[in-house]
Parts: structure tokens; C-alpha cells; sequence
């Protein structure tokens, strides 16, 4: 059987008695082509099936018109949002992503970079570890722009694209407290990053403004296993055996805050297990607002992030950079939203979802 032969820019110039030069120009939108003969040369082209070859576009433009996306782990929900929203914004833009997973290990960021480096990414939209920055400063090196998502290092200078998870938890454990809370735990996962960090500064603060002491506050860490390249980047299991064995029915929190929602579906469980009912003993407050989270019984109080706004923004954040790699370094911190629902008492609290 023989392989069907490419359309080419020839075929379509034959095709039409026109010089190959003057379809590419109008196939690339250039003045110097009659809105008459651009239509014909586009519906040419539809016609026979053209596609435009991009190795040989790259090779006139100095560019692979590919733009790299390095993620920890893409079953978090946050982070599967992230990439289709990137992807969108990219291919709107002309640009295919390359896509790399870190599992947070170091070794595997390293690799993840290199490989950028070898396919010649036109730039990179990252996660970073947050422990060593090689692997970043290795692109910066480079001349390859980098936009940094979620995490940022600051040392690097380049441009920066988060949530302001702080003030998001913050404003939802202040409205959780507003129903008489005196005593509040946090789960938290134990990966030493600026978002879990952000997270903890967040619950203090939110309880110092509802007047909480801080003798009666306690952050638990959940072990986490990430960096084992497990499948899930957080376990029900691990929080509902670390909350079983410290909620008692006698000497309970008020609140339970979660890091994540997976921790709270586990936290979710050891309450009920200890006899304890969720609001009436016990607020339960998440963060993430992933998929089963309106489902829980009762269903579960959580902080929705922005991943779409995260992509879109930091994808133009990159394309601009590409564009003007001299300009000003750009940092934005977008905010998340509480969605009350029941698990968490109606006082002060509002932004049902």
C-alpha cells in the first residue's frame, strides 16, 4: 500500500498558476497578498488537506514553537486543571506543550529540565521542588524564559504566577471561627514548600483574628509519599489513621482543618468512627474543592483555587516574557474562594457552591 505523499506549498501554488512565495505569504497572513487571492490559496489548501510543516516553520523562525510544563503530580486535581487550561491557552496561541512530571523529587526535575534544553522549549512553565534551584538556574543560564507556578524562588527572578493560599485559608478559618471555635487543629502535609507553609501562616492567622489562643492550636504533619512516586499525591488512609488516633470523644477540636481535601475525606471518616458528628461536634474545613467534595455527608467545606486563571495568566506571563525578555519581572497571587457548605456551621460563613 502506498503511503499518501504530503501536501505542499507547491502543490497548492500549481494548483492555482501563483508562485510558491506568494502562498506562503498568504498562508502566513502577510500584506502583500490580495484578500482575493488569500481566499483562494485558504480554501486551496483546506481543500487538498495542507498542513503546515512545523519543523521547517521552526527553522525560518528560530523557534520549535514548543513551550514547556513541569508538574509535580498531575492526579491532584488542581494541577490536571492547570494543564488543560495551559494547553488551551497555548495552542490558541500557536504553541504545543511539552508536559513533565517531577513526582517532587529532585532527580526527576533535573531530568525534566534537561530534556526541555535538548528539545530547545521556546520556554518553561514550572513547579519548582523548592529544594536546590540547579535545575531552574540551568534554564535561566540558557536564555530560556521561565514562568514559575504555584511555588516561587525568589533568587531566581523570574516571573511568578501563585495562589495566595495564606489569605485564603486565613479568611476561611476566620469565618469557621465565628461559630464559637476554642480549640482547632490543622492537617498539613509534611513537604517543606512555600504552599504548605502559606498554609499554616494562613490557619494562625485566621485564628488570632477569631481570638483562638495558641496553645490551642495544633498542626499535625502527614507523611507524605510524593517523593516515592506514589499515585496519589496525598493519602485519605494516612490522615484518618493520624486522626483516629487523636480525636477521642472527650478531648476533641472545634475545627479540623485539612490541607487538602483528600486529608478531610480521611478525617471525614475518623470523626464519625469516634462517635463525633460533623458540624454539630466538629467544623471540618478542606482546601481544594476537588470533585467528590459536595459529596461527602455532610458535604464538605473547602477552598476552591483558580487553576484555570493560574494557567491562562502564567501562559501569558511566558508569551510575554518570549516577546520581551528585557522587560520588568511580573509576580501575581491570585486568590482562592471558600465554598461553605455543610460541614462547617452557617455563622459567619457564607459562598455556598
Amino acid at each position: 500500500m502506498t503511503r499518501p505523499r504530503r501536501v505542499t506549498l507547491r502543490d497548492i501554488a500549481e494548483e492555482l498558476d501563483l508562485s510558491v512565495n506568494t502562498v506562503s505569504r498568504a498562508l502566513a497572513g502577510k500584506s502583500q497578498v490580495s484578500e482575493h487571492t488569500r481566499q483562494a490559496v485558504l480554501a486551496r489548501a483546506q481543500s487538498l488537506g495542507y498542513r503546515p510543516n512545523s519543523h521547517a516553520r521552526s527553522l525560518v523562525s528560530g523557534r520549535s514553537m514548543v513551550l514547556g510544563l513541569v508538574i509535580t503530580n498531575p492526579s491532584n486535581p488542581f494541577y490536571a486543571a492547570l494543564v488543560s487550561a495551559v494547553e488551551r491557552q497555548c495552542r490558541s496561541a500557536g504553541y504545543s506543550v511539552l508536559l513533565q512530571v517531577t513526582e517532587d523529587s529532585e532527580h526527576s526535575e533535573e531530568e525534566a529540565v534537561q530534556q526541555l534544553l535538548r528539545f530547545g522549549a521556546d520556554g518553561v512553565l514550572g513547579v519548582p521542588v523548592q529544594g536546590r534551584s540547579d535545575s531552574w538556574q540551568h534554564l535561566v543560564k540558557a536564555g530560556v524564559p521561565v514562568v514559575l507556578l504555584s511555588r516561587d524562588i525568589p533568587a531566581l527572578g523570574c516571573d511568578f504566577v501563585g495562589i495566595d493560599a495564606a489569605q485564603g485559608v486565613a479568611d476561611a478559618v476566620r469565618a469557621a471561627a465565628g461559630a464559637g471555635v476554642r480549640r482547632a487543629w490543622l492537617f498539613e502535609e509534611d513537604l517543606p514548600v512555600s504552599t504548605v507553609e502559606a498554609r499554616i501562616d494562613g490557619f494562625h492567622r485566621g485564628l488570632a483574628d477569631a481570638g483562638v489562643d495558641r496553645q490551642d492550636r495544633l498542626v499535625i504533619k502527614v507523611p507524605t509519599r510524593r517523593t516515592q512516586g506514589a499515585t496519589l499525591p496525598w493519602r485519605p488512609d494516612d490522615a484518618y489513621r493520624m486522626a483516629a488516633g487523636l480525636i477521642t470523644a472527650h478531648h476533641h477540636p472545634d475545627l479540623v482543618v485539612a490541607g487538602s481535601d483528600y486529608f478531610a475525606l480521611g478525617i471525614h471518616k475518623a470523626l464519625r468512627g469516634c462517635g463525633l458528628t460533623v458540624p454539630e461536634d466538629v467544623q471540618l474545613l478542606g482546601y481544594g474543592d476537588h470533585p467528590f467534595a459536595g459529596f461527602l455527608e455532610p458535604a464538605l467545606s473547602t477552598v476552591r483555587l483558580p487553576a484555570d486563571e493560574v494557567g491562562t495568566t502564567a501562559v501569558d506571563f511566558l508569551l510575554a516574557r518570549i516577546a520581551d525578555p528585557a522587560a520588568p519581572r511580573r509576580s501575581a497571587l491570585l486568590p482562592p474562594v471558600l465554598v461553605a457548605r455543610e460541614s462547617t456551621r452557617r455563622a459567619g460563613v457564607a459562598g455556598d457552591g
